[in-house]
């Protein structure tokens, strides 16, 4: 929906947005904080914080006495006060994590999915981490929603999954839709990758430049962060990294094409040739690298961690040797921040970010 005007109700929950994205990203703030970050007014910062304050998203935390002038309150985020969990769905397992509203992860578990699993058996084990999980007392009442990172393609807009690789019941699955029937709660729907460049992102906060993040667990993606904002195309559909083909003359992939990256990296990695398998995603990373000018490349996923060592050396040796003017186009190849659980991680913080947090703002320093 394309907004013309600006009602009330937008502007009160936007300001909010504004006021709790700065929260996120210093210990504590005070009014003038707000109003350094965001332009609001004074009197617009002094009604959001009264607002947020009796919703019990931020709460005082003293005050700063300057030599001259009036005692400033200054304030400071809740954590528990919401939470979001995210689940990151692979094609061998469900990985489910509960976050907090600062973007901490409070926990971790990881199950197996049956082979080929249907929508009926990804829903059901859904249900039942995420029953194990809100067990705890109160703490349903505090979730925001819960956020999941599928295998695409998928079309993020309309909430379906269309035809998942390697998976025969994945075709036009209207999986947001049936999500929210079937917990009783708001989903949020993504690729897995770009809800894990999300979570480097809220992590790294506004100084975060254009990056992207490089998965392989059981295949390979690419999640987009460009111009302070996850970037999914066209059609919702970008990442799909792993199916960009490096040998004309290669293996069959499960996408129908031959040769393309993640085939290329499977039969090397099948084959226990794991530095072979990372000079392999090296040269995808550094055909990335010439097309789109990044400034981070954040590699993760739990098959790749297993041999994180042997993966970043080739990477960051690639990119070294193999971008022309390394010195002028340089780019900072690291391993996730929050290793296998990042794409998890992210699915939660999308959820958070769609009620409390504006992609972009930029970073401020703690106070005091």
């Amino acid at each position: 929906m394309i907004r013309t005007t600006a009602d009330v109700t937008f502007l009160r929950g936007y300001n909010q947005a504004l006021v709790m994205a700065v929260g996120r990203t210093v210990r504590t703030f005070e009014r003038s904080t707000i109003v350094n970050a965001t332009g609001l007014t004074p009197q617009a910062v002094s009604k959001v914080i009264a607002r947020l304050v009796a919703d019990g998203l931020i709460r005082s935390a003293g005050v700063r006495r300057p030599g001259i002038g009036k005692p400033a309150v200054v304030y400071e985020l809740v954590p528990d006060s919401r939470y979001a969990i995210g689940a990151h769905v692979a094609r061998r397992t469900l990985r489910l994590v509960l976050v907090d509203l600062a973007g901490t992860v409070h926990h971790s578990a990881v199950r197996p999915l049956p082979s080929d699993f249907t929508p009926a058996q990804l829903l059901d084990a859904l249900k039942s981490g995420i029953d194990a999980i809100t067990g705890i007392d109160g703490l349903r009442d505090r979730l925001t929603g819960v956020g999941i990172g599928m295998i695409g393609p998928l079309d993020h807009e309309n909430g379906l999954v269309r035809d998942a690789h390697g998976l025969r019941h994945w075709h036009d699955v209207p999986l947001r839709e049936i999500a929210e029937a079937h917990l009783g709660l708001p989903v949020h729907l993504d690729k897995e990758v770009t809800a894990g460049i999300t979570a480097e992102a809220w992590r790294h906060g506004g100084k975060f430049g254009d990056a992207a993040l490089i998965m392989i667990e059981s295949g390979i993606g690419g999640g987009f962060w460009l111009g302070g904002a996850a970037h999914r195309g066209a059609h919702t559909n970008a990442g799909e990294f792993g199916h960009t083909v490096v040998d004309l003359d290669g293996p069959l992939c499960v996408c129908g094409r031959h040769g393309c990256l993640e085939i290329v990296h499977s039969h090397a990695a099948e084959a226990g040739d794991i530095p072979r398998a990372a000079r392999v995603l090296a040269v995808g990373v550094v055909n990335l690298l010439q097309t789109l000018d990044l400034a981070h490349v954040v590699l993760a996923g739990a098959d790749l961690l297993r041999h994180a060592e042997v993966y970043l050396a080739a990477v960051e040796k690639a990119v070294h040797a193999d971008v022309r003017r390394a010195d002028w186009l340089t780019t900072d190849v690291t391993l996730s921040s929050l290793g296998a659980d990042v794409m998890a991680a992210g699915a939660a913080m999308q959820v958070l970010d769609e009620h409390y947090g504006i992609p972009g703002l930029a970073q401020l320093q703690p106070h005091g």
